[in-house]
């Protein structure tokens, strides 16, 4: 199987229309890998894959995104975490069984897309959007008609049993609009692309069947990998906050003590001799 874990730029000379084509495999098995998830929700977390690669794409700063559909449906909240280098993480989390595998349907009424950016250096900043359409991708259009005010298509096409999901951007340039950007022509070429080709076709092929009349400059790809960050140093800091009492009593009850990773599962354990010697561990506070 080819790999597909990479990112794409690419701009046109003739129009004030810039792009991103995401398709990925390994990074979207890796995420899913010992969840167990119900196909629908797999499939969910695909696209929403393939949306913050496209969006972690167009940072401006190091630092990281997340793009989160909460609501009030069976599925609790899902979200994908990316950062500047385009390393993703992402968890889904259920209250109920699934009636239904539409969005809507999925994530309840008055459901939410909040997108959060996180910089290194700097102030964090959120937008949210009420969802009031059936697809991901609409939802993501809206808020950047709300938040952004950029002329903004997407395409997400996420294949579950395959684990191979994808997504192709265009965006009108700051400053200019639908009108006089060549948003309209781009736009309506890309409405013809489909599943079979953003998953398997090399993306070369992809802008040339979509563009093959106008002149497109494609950037080097960036790779997309999973990475949760998780560390047992991380799971350290977390008990260092909760009383020594608290954490004797849990090991009296359960023997040990164990943090599992809501990302990745990887579970950390502890024993008696591990909590007493937590505060040898920690890093001496610096000098005020």
């Amino acid at each position: 199987m080819q790999l597909q874990n990479e990112i794409h730029r690419f701009t046109f000379a003739e129009y004030d229309v810039r792009g991103e084509l995401v398709q990925l495999n390994d990074t979207y098995r890796d995420l899913c890998f010992g969840h167990d998830y119900p196909q629908p929700v797999v499939r969910l977390l695909g696209e929403l894959l393939a949306i913050t690669s496209l969006l972690t794409a167009t940072l401006k700063f190091e630092g990281h995104i997340n793009v989160q559909v909460q609501g009030n449906g069976p599925i609790n909240f899902a979200t994908v975490n990316g950062s500047h280098d385009q390393s993703l993480r992402g968890v889904a989390r259920m209250r109920s069984e699934l009636s239904g595998e539409t969005l809507p349907e999925m994530v309840g009424e008055d459901a939410l897309l909040i997108i959060t950016l996180t910089p290194h250096k700097g102030e964090r900043y959120q937008g949210m959007v009420k969802i009031e359409h059936d697809t991901l991708a609409h939802a993501v259009e809206s808020y950047f008609a709300q938040s952004e005010q950029l002329p903004t298509r997407i395409w997400l096409h996420a294949d579950p049993l395959n684990l191979k999901t994808g997504g192709l951007m265009l965006q009108a340039m700051p400053g200019t609009g639908k009108e006089d950007s060549g948003y309209e022509h781009t736009v309506a070429l890309a409405d013809t692309i489909t599943a079979d080709e953003l998953h398997n076709l090399p993306v070369k092929d992809i802008l040339h069947r979509l563009y093959h009349e106008d002149d497109i400059h494609l950037y080097p790809a960036q790779k997309v990998r999973f990475f949760c960050g998780c560390s047992r140093e991380r799971t350290a800091d977390a008990l260092r906050s909760i009383s020594r009492e608290e954490l004797r009593q849990i090991l009296e009850e359960e023997g040990e003590l164990t943090l599992t990773c809501d990302y990745c599962l990887t579970t950390y354990r502890y024993d008696a001799i591990d909590i007493e010697s937590l505060d040898a561990h920690q890093q001496p506070e610096q000098p005020q």
